[in-house]
C-alpha cells in the first residue's frame, strides 16, 4: 500500500464507523452514508497511483449523490420510527415532500457529476449514454416512489442494482471499443 492510500485510509475509517451513529446527532446520515462509499472510487484510484485525478474525484460525487438520494427514499419508510425514536433523518425532519425533493435534486447532481467525470475522464459514446441513462434511470425511481412508498423496495433494491451494473458495463463497454 502506498503512502497516501496509508494516510487517507484513517479519515475513510472515521467516515465509516460513524455513519452508524450519525443519525442520533444530525438528519446529514444520508449524506455520511453517500460519502462513506462514494470515497470507494477514489480510494481505488489511491491504492494503484498514489494520485487523486479529477475524473475520480467527479465519479464519487456522483456515487455520494447517487446513494444519499437512494438512501433518502429508502429512509422514506422509516419517518415515524425515527420520530418516535428520536432520530434525526431527513424525512423525519423536514417531512415526506421535502425528502423527494431533495432526492429528486442529489439524482440530478448525480447525472451532472457523472457527465462531468466522462468529460474530465476522456470517455466516449458509451460512457456518456451511462452517465445521461442513469439519468433516466433515476427519473423512474423517483416516479415509482412519488405516489407510492410500497414500491420503496423496488426502487432501492432493484432500480439501483441495475443501474450500478447498467453504469459499469457500459463504462466497461466504452473501454473496450475506444
Amino acid at each position: 500500500i502506498n503512502s497516501l492510500a496509508f494516510w487517507l485510509s484513517f479519515p475513510i475509517l472515521f467516515v465509516l464507523g460513524s455513519y452508524s451513529y450519525f443519525k442520533r446527532f444530525s438528519s446529514m446520515a444520508h449524506i455520511v452514508l453517500g460519502v462513506a462509499l462514494g470515497l470507494a472510487p477514489i480510494a481505488g484510484v489511491v491504492a494503484v497511483s498514489a494520485t487523486i485525478p479529477l475524473w475520480s474525484v467527479l465519479l464519487s460525487l456522483g456515487v455520494i449523490f447517487w446513494v444519499a438520494g437512494f438512501d433518502l427514499l429508502y429512509s422514506l419508510q422509516d419517518i415515524d420510527f425515527d420520530k418516535e425514536n428520536n432520530l434525526h433523518s431527513i424525512p423525519s425532519r423536514y417531512g415526506a415532500e421535502a425528502t423527494l425533493f431533495i432526492s429528486a435534486l442529489f439524482h440530478m447532481l448525480t447525472v451532472i457529476f457523472w457527465t462531468l467525470f466522462v468529460w474530465a475522464a476522456g470517455l466516449g459514446f458509451f460512457a456518456l449514454v451511462a452517465a445521461l441513462g442513469s439519468g433516466a434511470v433515476l427519473a423512474y425511481e423517483q416516479k415509482l416512489v412519488r405516489h407510492d412508498f410500497t414500491q420503496i423496495d423496488r426502487a432501492f433494491f432493484t432500480v439501483n442494482g441495475y443501474l450500478g451494473i447498467a453504469f459499469f458495463f457500459l463504462i466497461i463497454l466504452d473501454r473496450i471499443v475506444a
